[in-house]
């Protein structure tokens, strides 16, 4: 063995059994740092709407429905839809 080589191997051995333990599950809503794709569409669409630009809000909703039909935001989407006067174009 090379000399340090235990100190190293203790060293990683060390470390590796102290770091933070990563879990597959997701982070409570008021815990993420990051937004998910349909509701930073959602909040696009609502920038739109607030700006007066109905189309672009218009299409920014049909998107999250077509490609995010079953996010919470996709049904969001569907209630302002209708409330527009349009519904989600296939």
């Amino acid at each position: 063995m090379l000399p340090g080589s235990r100190v190293l191997a203790a060293l990683l051995l060390s470390t590796s059994l102290t770091a933070p333990i990563q879990c597959a599950g997701k982070p409570k809503p008021e815990q993420r740092l990051e937004e998910e794709p349909a509701e930073a569409l959602y909040n696009l669409a609502e920038r739109f709407k607030k700006l007066g630009n109905q189309p672009a809000q218009a299409e920014t909703l049909r998107a999250i429905v077509e490609r995010y039909p079953s996010s919470r935001f996709a049904e969001a989407a569907r209630i302002d839809l209708e409330q527009m006067g349009g519904a989600p174009r296939r």
